[in-house]
């Protein structure tokens, strides 16, 4: 077994360096056996950008260090050809990352690291656990309910850091495998967080690229991800219904536990919930001040450390700093590659396939940014399509339709695409990573293929009532 485990990362490194190499010989050798003539910096720019997505899907490199070596390796290349002058190298790079996206992540990280000190999430646990009496059912329906919910207002992936341990926890109680209640958190953190600007990080990219505003992603999202998430509680309880007959042990002895006894700092916790309430406030009204949700986030965490007197080593000790430079590192990536006349070459090709239609260009955008994020983690994946939706929503027929609605339906189809998609497999959303993580840490370990037989039905049920939803919401605003 042990000699199975050590094999398994071994296979993964010789099949993503294979891929690595079959992309490297389609990318430049393709092209100009077909006649076309283009540039070198596009072609080193497709061939590191294929590379980086590799490496993220097959992780046998950390995902921080693909991309940072990825951003070094496509800076590198296209000042060796020129595209960019050595000079000018840093200022493309300073402006090529979007601080508003890193900001935002950054001031959430702060407060949420300090709302957890006071131990709600565990008092959420027990609490939900005694209110269910062993029906485990009903313990899904509010464990998801609540994740799904609570991923609306803090980034999803930082929601599944927190109730994963609590889940596992619970289910020791219980001597009840915690496997199915951790998938089906991750697979409703991802619904929840498809709803507004700071659920989920594709959206996060998205509303800040775009200058989308907290109130504007969830008129247009927020029906939607309802209707969808409901549907899903029942897909859920069809696909787990062997794992929810399973019979509970000493119940008595968790309906004894005191939740209170949890909540370590009922003064942080008051705190913190009047911070991160007045932060979500000013979310909802930022369009109208024009102050940009990361100053926002960033305000906010600056008050409570101030009103919590926590201390600032601790807390930036727990915030996720391997992520913050993956977004980087990911925006350099995608800014040399845009600047280098790759996302051109990728919407003519959109563009060709749809004939420019406005409802064909729709559907595509939603099921391949559905289905690629199912294989590639979406945050790389999104940040590569802004430019390319960007283009499409300048061709003349999209204009014609679409040109009358404040925000381009293309934008819409995007986030639902990315986020929902990135239920599809292990791989696919950063929340689905970090529960998978955490659960095999505690010993219980998900495979691809586990996930795989439930997120993969469960993404593509999701994404095809949500695109069903979405159109008839999109012709009724007409």
């Amino acid at each position: 077994m042990e000699v199975a485990e050590r094999a398994r990362p071994a296979r993964k490194r010789i099949i993503g360096i294979a891929l690595i190499a079959a992309f490297g010989l389609a990318i430049f050798l393709v092209p100009p056996a077909l006649g076309r003539n283009i540039s070198p910096a596009i072609l080193v720019s497709a061939f590191i950008l294929a590379s980086v997505y590799v490496a993220l899907s097959f992780e046998f490199l950390h995902r921080t260090t693909a991309a940072l070596i990825g951003a070094a390796a496509i800076v590198g290349a296209v000042v060796v050809l020129g595209d960019i002058p050595a000079q000018e190298s840093f200022d493309f790079i300073v402006g090529s990352v979007d601080y508003n996206t890193i900001g935002l992540l950054l001031g959430m990280m702060i407060i949420v690291a300090i709302l957890a000190e006071s131990g709600i999430f565990q008092w959420v646990g027990i609490k939900a656990s005694k209110a269910s009496k062993g029906d485990l059912w009903k313990l899904l329906l509010v464990l998801c309910t609540f994740t799904a919910v609570v991923s609306m207002f803090i980034d999803n992936v930082t929601t599944v850091l927190l109730m994963v341990p609590v889940t596992i926890a619970v289910f020791r109680i219980y001597k009840v495998s915690p496997m199915p209640f951790i998938l089906a958190q991750a697979l409703a953190s991802n619904i929840g967080g498809t709803a507004t600007l700071i659920g989920d990080p594709p959206n996060i990219i998205i509303g800040s690229a775009v200058g989308i505003d907290f109130n504007t992603f969830i008129i247009h999202m927020g029906p939607t991800v309802a209707i969808s998430f409901v549907a899903s509680l029942f897909l859920l309880k069809f696909l787990f219904r062997k794992d929810l007959k399973a019979q509970v042990q000493n119940l008595e002895q968790l309906m004894k536990e005191d939740e209170r006894t949890y909540l370590k700092d009922k003064g942080v916790l008051k705190k913190s919930l009047v911070v991160l309430l007045g932060v979500i406030a000013l979310f909802v009204v930022h369009g109208a001040l024009h102050i940009e949700p990361s100053v926002i986030a960033l305000g906010g965490a600056a008050v409570l450390l101030a009103l919590t007197r926590s201390s600032p080593e601790k807390v930036f000790r727990e915030v996720d700093w391997p992520t913050l430079v993956f977004f980087t590192a990911l925006f350099i990536i995608v800014g040399v590659a845009e600047h280098a006349g790759m996302i051109d070459i990728l919407s003519h090709a959109a563009l060709n396939l749809t004939g420019g239609e406005p409802w064909p260009t729709f559907i595509v955008i939603i099921w391949t940014s559905a289905i690629a994020s199912a294989f590639v983690d979406n945050i790389p994946f999104t940040a590569t399509m802004i430019p390319l939706v960007e283009t499409l929503n300048s061709s003349p027929g999209i204009v014609a339709a679409f040109g009358g609605f404040d925000t381009s339906p293309l934008w819409w189809a995007l986030s639902l695409g990315a986020n929902l998609g990135g239920n599809g497999t292990l791989i696919g959303s950063s929340a689905g990573v970090v529960a998978a993580g955490i659960s095999e840490k505690f010993g219980h370990p998900i495979s691809f293929n586990r996930w795989f037989k439930v997120g993969f039905p469960f993404m593509l049920v999701t994404v095809g009532i949500g695109t069903a939803i979405l159109a008839i919401d999109i012709i009724l605003r007409f």
